[in-house]
């Protein structure tokens, strides 16, 4: 975790140091996410739990074609179990809200239609905020029909408030500003605090998206 916090000072003084013209941009879309580590019973029922993100960015050029961006972002995260089988015929969706910042290294392709293709990648560290868990059918040992609260904290039944990994990201922007993208979150924080290796677990999401750089 220090590692990954001095990482993003690094990258943030080397962007403000930049001297070039700043822009600012916001996107929106579609989150699909899942948790890694499942038992093969569960890898058989897990599905995308669809949730939203909304971010806020700073570029930062430092280069040609190369740009640092610091952000600010609302990310849905969590899973999701359809379960038909195994005397098991029910739903268990866990939704998780968390703040992320990242902090991507951009590179930028310029097309010939006063756009650029964008590719990009680096860390974040993100805090969970909220998290609720529901449960439909007879989903078994997952939990009965209901729905409950997600503690954090550092309990064995708690999630970790703490989360961090590596963000990849592509899409394109057109020459008026407007943005399209995709992007893939890979959770590198084991989330639970239980110390069975089997209750591990971390994010993994896929993203889709659109925005506008000003």
């Amino acid at each position: 975790m220090k590692k990954l916090l001095l990482s993003f000072g690094a990258v943030v003084l080397l962007a403000a140091g930049a001297q070039a013209q700043v822009s600012y941009g916001l996107k929106a879309g579609v989150n699909l996410g899942k948790y890694s580590n499942q038992s093969d019973l569960a890898k058989d029922y897990q599905t995308n739990n669809v949730s939203f993100f909304v971010t806020g960015f700073a570029d930062l050029p430092v280069a040609t074609n190369f740009s640092v961006q610091p952000g600010l972002s609302l990310q849905g995260k969590g899973n999701k179990y359809n379960f038909d089988g195994d005397g098991l015929d029910g739903k268990s969706t866990t939704n998780v809200m968390s703040i992320e910042i990242p902090v991507n290294a951009v590179y930028w392709i310029p097309t010939g239609a006063s756009g650029s293709v964008f590719l990009g990648a680096g860390p974040y560290v993100g805090f969970n905020v909220s998290g609720k868990q529901k449960y439909e059918g007879n989903v078994g040992d997952w939990g009965a029909e209901g729905e409950s609260d997600i503690d954090f904290g550092s309990g064995d039944n708690e999630m970790k408030v703490i989360d961090a990994g590596a963000n990849f990201l592509a899409g394109y922007k057109f020459g008026n500003g407007f943005l399209i993208n995709a992007g893939y979150g890979l959770g590198l924080s084991n989330l639970s605090n239980n110390s069975n290796s089997d209750n591990k677990f971390s994010n993994r999401v896929l993203s889709f998206g659109v925005g506008f750089q000003f």
